[in-house]
Order: C-alpha cells, then sequence, then structure tokens
C-alpha cells in the first residue's frame, strides 16, 4: 500500500510539473492579446477567492501577524511573476524556463542572510554550476544580456526569496493562511499596477479566458493542493527531482509548440543549470546506500 501510495504521489506531483512547464507557453501566448499586470490580477485574485473560500476559517482566525507575515511573502511572489512575465515578452520561453529554475539554488544563500544557516558544499557547488548554465544560455559574445534574461533572472532572485520568506514565517504562523494572504496580496498589487501602466479601458476577450483560468486553477490552485497533500506520501528527494523538471516541460513544449530553437549553447546551459537544482535539492542522497542515509 505504501509503494502504490507514493507511486501515485509521484505521479501527481509529475502532473504539477507538467503543468507548471505549459505555463511558460499559455503565459506567453496569453500575453499577445492581455497586458501583463492584467493577467497576473485575475490569475492570483481567482486563486486567493477559491481557496480563501475552502480555507475559510483558518483564514477568519488569522491573527495579525499572519497576514503581516503573508503580505510580505506576497510582495515577493507578485514581483517574482511580474518580473517573469514581462521577461517572456522578450525572451523564449525554454530560457525562461530553466533560468526560473535557478531560484531553487539561490534559496540557501537566501536564507542564510535570514537565519545565518550556512550553506553547505552541495550548495556551493550547484551555486556555481547553474551561475555557468545561466552564463552560457543568456550572454552574448560581448558578454551583454538579454532583457528578458535579465528580468527572468530578477525573478529568480525574487522567487527564491519568497520561498526562504516562507521558511522563515511558517515556523510561527498557520502556512494555509499565508497561502491566501500572499495571493491577495499579490492580486491586489497586480490590480494596482494594471490601473496605474495599462489603463482602466480593459476588455476581457474571449482567447484569454482559457489561459486566464489554466494559470489560476490547474498552475496555482490546483498545484498547491497536490504539492502539500503528495508530499505527505513520497520523500522530500523525490519531490525536488520531480518539481525540478518544470524546467524540462517548460523547454521541450516551448520548442515543439512555439518552435523555438534547440542549439548545442542552449542544452548545455539548460543542462547545467538542471543539474544545479537537482545538487541543490538532493544533495544526491538518492545515490547513496540507504543505511548510509540512515546512519
Amino acid at each position: 500500500m505504501k509503494l502504490k501510495r507514493s507511486t501515485v504521489a509521484d505521479l501527481a506531483l509529475l502532473s504539477v510539473a507538467v503543468i507548471w512547464g505549459g505555463g511558460f507557453i499559455v503565459t506567453k501566448n496569453a500575453l499577445d492579446h492581455i497586458g501583463p499586470y492584467y493577467l497576473l490580477f485575475f490569475r492570483f485574485a481567482i486563486a486567493a477567492l477559491i481557496l480563501g473560500a475552502i480555507l475559510f476559517k483558518k483564514v477568519r482566525s488569522a491573527t495579525k501577524k499572519d497576514i503581516k507575515a503573508g503580505m510580505i511573502i506576497g510582495v515577493f511572489l507578485f514581483a517574482g511573476f511580474a518580473t517573469q512575465t514581462f521577461g517572456l515578452q522578450y525572451s523564449e520561453a525554454g530560457k525562461v524556463a530553466f533560468i526560473t529554475a535557478a531560484n531553487v539554488v539561490m534559496v540557501p544563500f537566501i536564507y542564510w542572510a535570514i537565519s545565518k544557516k550556512v550553506p553547505d558544499k552541495f550548495d556551493l557547488i550547484a551555486a556555481f554550476m547553474c551561475f555557468v548554465g545561466i552564463g552560457i544560455l543568456s550572454f552574448n559574445r560581448d558578454f551583454s544580456i538579454n532583457i528578458g534574461d535579465l528580468l527572468t533572472l530578477i525573478c529568480a532572485v525574487m522567487y527564491a526569496s519568497q520561498i526562504a520568506a516562507i521558511g522563515y514565517f511558517a515556523k510561527e504562523s498557520d502556512p494555509y493562511v499565508l497561502a491566501v494572504v500572499q495571493m491577495a496580496t499579490a492580486a491586489a498589487l497586480s490590480l494596482v499596477f494594471a490601473l496605474t501602466f495599462e489603463g482602466t479601458d480593459f476588455n476581457l476577450k474571449a482567447n484569454t479566458v482559457m489561459p486566464i483560468l489554466y494559470m489560476a486553477l490547474l498552475g496555482t490552485m490546483f498545484a498547491f493542493l497536490i504539492q502539500t497533500v503528495a508530499q505527505k506520501y513520497t520523500s522530500s528527494t523525490h519531490t525536488a527531482i520531480i518539481l525540478s523538471l518544470e524546467s524540462v516541460f517548460g523547454s521541450t513544449l516551448a520548442i515543439i509548440i512555439l518552435k523555438e530553437a534547440l542549439t548545442t549553447k542552449y542544452f548545455i546551459g539548460s543542462l547545467a543549470i538542471l543539474f544545479s537544482v537537482i545538487t541543490s535539492e538532493t544533495k544526491w542522497s538518492f545515490l547513496k546506500p540507504k543505511d548510509e542515509i540512515n546512519a
């Protein structure tokens, strides 16, 4: 029964990785018909409303401390998605997928600044591999960098900050409350920026409804709930490896659907980033004998 549950959990997590990978394609196509801030607003507003309704009792009993922590996390969440969404306007979806994945490698170093917990040797190796990969993937021969890649790199830093902030605040706050508040905060900030920079003359067109629902219901609501439940029945190592495949699916779908080119530079840079993510998240513990791991 344990093997069966763990297998189902791993397959569920794989579906999350596929959904997140496909999100890069959906978002890039949606940006042809809707402004980035309005796209983010609808994504987070729908997710926050539904999740808030499901967790109404928990949200109703939230303290000021919980709300403040959720708002701080929400600022990082908004900044990450905003820079990523703009990055997709100026760069290939596949490159954005892999550069975004670099946030996993950055988390230990940002958390170090918060908690004083020093990164281990695997984190250092992963950081080196990651930035080599980003350099190969993004820098031109004259060492200039595409604005889209630069925005995505900032996005990775914001995502890493958001993850580190959750790790810091979740110790004393309800993680489900934090989830709802951060999504609501991201929605509110998206609306403010949309009204400021994209105007009030906005019409929700039919060809943007499905992308919005995809990102709100599948990419946010479904993915969050599935990840939370699945991690009860599978190991952290399995979770890390499977979810790191998001960048692989994103890149593969970009090549197949958007006809983006698969060059040697693209392949080597992407592979370096993928290995850095796996190194940082798993410490390659899945290669060690079980008795050595439990020692």
